[in-house]
């Protein structure tokens, strides 16, 4: 809950049910543990709006970047995994009409589930290794399933 009186479109909904029910102001009250202010307030909204959920949703700035932007971004992002933020927002503001910082990138980003990773440095297998490995995959070649099974 947000501020006081502030409820969940579900709790809304329960209000709403449980007044539809034909319980009084008083009844519904005491069942669900808001104030009766609260329960009128409510039932009056949905009554003469048809209003069961709050407006809390929609309040805040609009993101620059919609659905459609995604989409493009994603493509971007899929033709050059190895790009830093900085050319994907370079990249992104090329042909759009209005642009976008790096910050408003990056929180899109984290939104559609993309993350910053570094690969490993992973050190190149040995010529000794490599030999040996040849060795054992020669000496293990024909082995049957049964054969695996025994080890």
């Amino acid at each position: 809950m947000g501020k006081k009186g502030d409820l969940s479109n579900f709790e809304r909904g329960m209000v709403v049910g449980a007044r539809w029910a034909g319980l009084s102001i008083s009844q519904s009250a005491q069942l669900l543990g808001f104030s009766r202010t609260t329960i009128s307030r409510v039932y009056k909204e949905w009554c003469e709006k048809g209003k069961t959920s709050s407006m809390q949703q929609s309040c805040g700035r609009k993101c620059l970047v919609d659905a459609r932007g995604q989409r493009r971004m994603g493509r971007l992002i899929q033709a050059d995994r190895r790009a830093t933020l900085t050319e994907i927002t370079t990249r992104y503001n090329r042909g759009m009409q209005q642009s976008i910082c790096e910050a408003t990138t990056r929180t899109t980003l984290r939104r559609m589930g993309y993350n910053s990773r570094r690969p490993h440095r992973v050190p190149l297998i040995s010529t000794t290794n490599r030999k040996k490995r040849l060795q054992f995959a020669r000496a293990h070649q024909n082995w049957t399933v049964e054969d695996w099974k025994n080890v």
